[in-house]
């Protein structure tokens, strides 16, 4: 620590490997420079995680209700613990009061804590979805629904605009619609459970839609070989794509198969639930019933273990999945953890490791088994340091 202002980082830069101090001044990067090897330096600096795609972590579940105020303190600082510096609560699909609630109530709470710039917003996913089996995934489809964009409103409404993201399927026929608008107005929009055909997606794509959710997961467990609707999205030269490489919702042979396709339009994300980060056991959850979360994280129903109850891994572990499945090697796999989405998304962090960027950094130990975070930096306040726990 120089002064109250100032801080100065070290560590290996997360793509070139050679050893670097970063001066931190009100909050954002001020210089980078290289320095000489010490053999000492161990931790290497990255930026900070983004996941625009969380349902709940270390047994805080971000759909049954909404949080109070220590809730969403207690949950931001477990996230800085494994490298999670801005993240996106995702909301299911729900009645439109029970949404109504759940917006209203945690954007109350969220204005009310100091933690409050972790959250880059909201991910809506559905109720605009499909109806159909497979690609409805775990949402009741008591609540699947038409697009409906003055429901739409009234939930931003309640939001004070915090919702960023949606997800929907364009095989509705207000969809073209409610994409147009929703684009217009700044929100971005993902194609996700969808079962819509070549035509439906070509549309949506060109009327806005900018990104495919959970692409491979959310689907018929059986498909044509073509066309289907995971061949047309990555066509599509202007859809990002997210995925979930927690090494249990897609085999390594498919995840390499969308990086090639997709490159810097791929994006890392946790889709994680509330069991994430939890100890291994079983468990009674609201979506799933009697679960197991194993000793490597898989999630799956107690009395079928051949299905998964959702994803329990956090987003550091999905990165860690990458790199080991020699998808990518570390500065990439890292990027589409945290740049790109970044990126997506029109938030300040896409500027990563650069002078003049939100020092939103993490110290990361990878020479471990399980990789560790060291320190966390949001805004360059250190949120974050191994054994303050």
């Amino acid at each position: 620590m120089i002064d109250r202002e100032t801080q100065v980082v070290k560590g290996i830069h997360y793509k070139t490997g050679n050893p670097i101090e970063v001066k931190i001044l009100n909050g954002r990067i001020n210089s980078i420079r290289e320095i000489e090897t010490d053999d000492n330096l161990q931790s290497i600096i990255t930026p900070g995680l983004v996941d625009i795609q969380i349902n709940g972590y270390m047994g805080t579940d971000f759909n049954k209700n909404p949080l109070k105020k220590d809730e969403w303190s207690k949950v931001i600082n477990y996230l800085n613990q494994v490298g999670v510096t801005t993240f996106y609560p995702t909301i299911i699909s729900n009645s439109f009061n029970q949404l109504s609630y759940i917006f209203e109530k945690n954007v109350q709470a969220l204005n009310s804590i100091n933690e409050v710039n972790a959250i880059g917003g909201f991910h809506l996913e559905g109720p605009y979805i499909s109806m159909e089996d497979g690609p409805r995934g775990a949402h009741s489809k008591d609540f699947v629904r038409p697009p409906s964009w003055s429901e739409f409103c009234d939930l931003q409404e309640k939001a004070k605009g915090m919702i960023k993201l949606i997800t929907l399927s364009p095989e509705w026929q207000d969809s073209i619609s409610f994409i147009k608008k929703a684009t217009e107005n700044g929100v971005k929009v993902a194609l996700g459970h969808t079962s819509a055909n070549a035509e439906q997606i070509d549309k949506a794509v060109k009327s806005g839609a900018v990104l495919s959710t959970h692409l491979g997961n959310g689907a018929h467990t059986s498909l044509a070989r073509h066309p289907n609707y995971i061949w047309d999205q990555l066509a599509e030269e202007n859809l990002w794509a997210s995925v979930i490489s927690d090494g249990n919702h897609l085999p390594k042979n498919v995840l390499k198969v969308i990086n090639k396709v997709k490159r810097d339009k791929m994006i890392l994300i946790s889709d994680s639930v509330a069991l994430s980060g939890m100890m291994p056991g079983d468990y009674t959850t609201a979506v799933g019933g009697e679960v197991t979360l194993s000793q490597n994280g898989r999630l799956f129903l107690k009395d079928n273990p051949n299905l998964l109850a959702g994803s329990a891994k956090y987003l550091l572990q999905g990165v860690k999945h990458f790199v080991d499945s020699e998808v990518a090697e570390l500065g990439e796999a890292i990027n589409k953890a945290s740049i790109y989405p970044s990126k997506l998304m029109g938030i300040d962090q896409r500027k990563g490791l650069t002078i003049g960027a939100p020092a939103d950094l993490i110290l990361l130990d990878t020479k471990s088994s399980n990789w560790r975070v060291i320190e966390t930096y949001k805004k360059g306040k250190l949120v974050y340091q191994k054994g303050s726990e």
